[in-house]
């Protein structure tokens, strides 16, 4: 139950701030596979996993959507990052762990985690 109109407007702001994450800008892009193979692999958790990390290093210039299935099921949970006027990674086979892994390297420091790529996808 909210007891305050300043809890209230802390709800809001942390509504507004997932949504613009989700939804908005131009600039670095997440896209998580969320087809049945990548759901029944993970990716749902994956993708949480992601929206909490870049909520708390207070990120808010990436954008995170999802894609159905791609077709390489067997690299399920994936995730791509595409940063303008550098080449899409693609990520395979996540974890939560992983995916937030990703986040800190190679959104926030980057650098590619090619350990969790397969080339040329």
């Amino acid at each position: 139950m909210i007891k305050s109109l300043e809890e209230l407007k802390r709800i809001r702001d942390e509504v507004k701030k997932a949504t613009k994450v989700r939804e908005g800008m131009k600039g670095t892009r997440i896209v998580v596979g969320m087809g049945t193979c990548g759901i029944s692999a993970g990716a749902r958790e994956v993708m949480s996993a992601v929206l909490d990390e870049l909520r708390k290093r207070d990120i808010d210039d990436v954008v995170v959507t999802q894609t159905g299935c791609i077709g390489f099921c067997k690299y399920e949970p994936l995730m791509d990052v595409i940063k303008p006027g550098e080449e899409k990674v693609t990520y395979v086979n996540l974890t939560p762990e992983k995916a937030r892994r990703v986040v800190v390297e190679h959104i926030v420091n980057g650098r590619v985690v090619k350990e969790y790529i397969v080339p040329n996808l």
